[in-house]
């Protein structure tokens, strides 16, 4: 955890949760998606974390044959570390959700560790014209979503990528996914370095107050020492503030337009790279170094870009 080791930055370049109709930018056909994580990684990212969507209408889609369109051709083009979703939409099933890493074999996926409420519904009150049906439909009914990850589907989704040599991007939204993890810890079902990406201002997780920033970062030292890499995840308004806190304590940060499509208060983000940018430059303000992939790759004991199926 120490503030000399370099800063890895992940951006997660569409994910579910924006719908098309929120931003221009947001990359929604395999070519934009491909570009988008390509520019990320010029800019600075050493992970691209990667959904799917439907072309012609942006729906997210987590079939193995959407991500296919665009993972070679990143793979072609960037060195960078490809983490793939098995979080999928909140919606889907866990059989669902884990395909495209059980089809792919990627160097990293993510695990979210705990069921929650998962409220997206308050972007009505800011969002009022949509292009496609389903999106003020899939808002409205996050009032009564609850994503489901419970242990068996935890369970699951290790155990379907055990022989693939996946590690994990674990995702926790509240105190008591760090208690979930440490339960698999102890169980010997996920191996160390752990990476720990704690989730801030999700409605129905955990708040992005700085004192809940710092709360999840003791109760991860309690439970996990120095057998963990540490990672931040700011949504909303909340990215940069989150980003810096964090880094400034040596964190590592996540950034994109899957969390945030802002680059300032009313400034919609052009792109991902520029995400990157802005923490690349709040990082190296810090007198900080950004990780290369490669140093990634050593820091959370990668397999490595030539042991994919892709």
């Amino acid at each position: 955890m120490s503030s000399k080791r370099k800063t890895i930055i992940t951006c997660a370049i569409t994910g579910a949760i924006h719908t098309p109709s929120m931003s221009p930018h947001l990359p929604v056909t395999p070519d934009e998606i491909a570009q988008s994580a390509i520019e990320a990684a010029e800019a600075g990212a050493a992970i691209v974390h990667l959904h799917a969507r439907n072309p012609e209408n942006g729906r997210p889609d987590q079939s193995p044959e959407a991500f296919g369109k665009f993972l070679s051709k990143i793979r072609a083009r960037s060195n960078v570390v490809i983490n793939l979703t098995t979080g999928g939409a909140p919606s889907m099933t866990v059989a669902e959700r884990v395909q495209p890493a059980a089809h792919f074999k990627p160097e990293l996926a993510s695990l979210n560790m705990g069921s929650m409420n998962f409220g997206l519904f308050p972007m009505l009150g800011r969002f009022h014209e949509f292009k496609h049906e389903w999106e003020p439909i899939v808002l409205e009914n996050s009032r009564d979503l609850v994503f489901r990850n419970t242990f068996k589907d935890i369970e699951f989704v290790l155990s379907t990528l055990k022989d693939a040599g996946t590690r994990f991007e674990y995702e926790c939204y509240d105190t008591a996914h760090l208690y979930n993890l440490a339960h698999f810890l102890d169980r010997k079902l996920v191996t160390p370095p752990l990476f720990v990406q704690t989730v801030f201002g999700i409605l129905g997780g955990i708040g992005p107050h700085p004192d809940d920033v710092m709360h999840m970062k003791r109760t991860a030292d309690r439970l996990f020492g120095d057998e963990y890499v540490w990672s931040v995840l700011g949504a909303g308004r909340n990215q940069m503030p989150i980003a810096a806190t964090a880094a400034a304590i040596g964190g590592n940060v996540r950034v994109g337009l899957e969390d945030s499509i802002w680059a300032g208060p009313g400034k919609l983000a052009t792109s991902n790279a520029e995400q990157v940018r802005i923490a690349r430059t709040l990082i190296e303000g810090l007198g900080l170094s950004v990780a290369t992939p490669d140093e990634a790759r050593a820091l959370l004991s990668l397999k490595g870009a030539n042991a994919v199926n892709f």
